[in-house]
């Protein structure tokens, strides 16, 4: 039975005991005689058994029906989690394997111009033995010479500490990566627990890059935060919906152009809550839809790009589980900024 329904009956009931209730008042106050009265204390007493009777069997269905939506809500949340990390994983290789890649050609360099140097070292090490015993042949020095210049030894002297430096940031590249991926996929907890906004959404905007990177460039203003007690994991989640939204946004502005967009992430402390916000210089959102865009499986977007759960269970995330607000501003040609505000105690 539906939730709303049971509500109904639990009113009727209780509309029928009052109605009862005051049935008696009146007789009693009428001067009716006990017995009559005792008559109708029987009766009544056996309609607010029976109906006490159905006010627990129907608390229990609502109960149970309560449980069951939040356990649908629960494993909803859950998918839409893994559908963002299945669009998100072939972007994500793609940003693993560039600096693999250099990584990998950088050590290939260096390899083969080690075969180049250890042949140097040989010759370096016959004309020090042959120093040492007090005979240098002047052919030793030719032939130093020209190993020097098979090698090019200046340009090995000059690229391979690049080679090394390239591979230590690509290394560092795939770090972060690993490391944002890590904290993304945050493990869930059944108690809320302190955690750093700005260095969640560093490491949401890290992951999400491959959805941005070819439409829009990313400004970021983190204020200074205090812990905000709650589900980072979930919020994180909120974070991407809302970055991939805003690239989306601005890929449809500007599409058929060689224009790029902004998306703007800016963090605030207002008195006793914190304010994530973040912006986009899309196409805005049409006034006519304002009021639908956090319905389930509202969407705007072509086939096969949203199933209009993102927006849904944002606010869900934020409204329900973490008792704040979710609000936007927006303006048709110039683009629309959602508002994530959360207590911080």
């Amino acid at each position: 039975m539906e939730p709303r329904k049971l509500e109904e009956r639990l009113a009727a009931a209780q509309k029928t005991i009052a109605v009862l209730m005051r049935r008696v008042e009146g007789k009693v106050a009428s001067g009716e005689t006990a017995f009559a009265v005792l008559e109708q204390n029987v009766a009544l007493e056996r309609v607010v058994a029976e109906k006490t009777r159905l006010l627990v069997a129907q608390r229990q269905e609502l109960q149970e029906a309560l449980t069951n939506l939040r356990k649908a809500q629960s494993e909803l949340m859950q998918a839409q989690k893994l559908e963002s990390v299945g669009r998100l994983a072939s972007g994500i290789a793609h940003e693993i394997n560039t600096p693999i890649q250099f990584v990998n050609d950088s050590i290939t360099f260096t390899r083969d111009s080690f075969g180049d140097l250890a042949g140097l070292v040989d010759k370096y090490r016959q004309l020090r033995a042959a120093a040492a015993a007090g005979h240098v042949d002047p052919r030793a020095l030719t032939e130093l010479d020209e190993a020097e210049a098979a090698a090019d030894l200046d340009y090995l002297m000059e690229n391979i500490p690049k080679a090394l430096e390239r591979s230590v940031e690509g290394l560092g590249r795939v770090a972060t990566l690993v490391r944002s991926m890590k904290e993304f996929a945050h493990p869930e907890q059944k108690q809320k627990a302190p955690a750093d906004l700005n260095r969640a959404i560093a490491s949401t905007l890290t992951i999400a890059r491959n959805e941005y990177k070819y439409v829009a460039d990313i400004e970021t203003d983190y204020g200074e935060l205090p812990p905000v007690p709650c589900h980072i994991g979930e919020l994180n989640q909120v974070f991407l919906n809302l970055i991939v939204n805003a690239a989306h946004a601005i890929e449809s502005a500007i599409h058929g152009t060689d224009r790029r967009g902004l998306i703007r992430v800016e963090t605030r402390r207002e008195d006793d809550l914190v304010r994530v916000s973040i912006s986009d210089s899309g196409t805005g959102i049409p006034e006519e839809i304002r009021n639908r865009i956090f319905d389930p499986f509202f969407t705007t977007k072509d086939v096969g790009r949203g199933t209009g759960q993102g927006l849904a269970i944002a606010r869900s995330v934020v409204v329900d589980k973490h008792a704040g607000t979710l609000t936007f501003d927006s303006e048709l040609g110039r683009g629309t900024t959602f508002h994530v505000r959360l207590g911080v105690e």
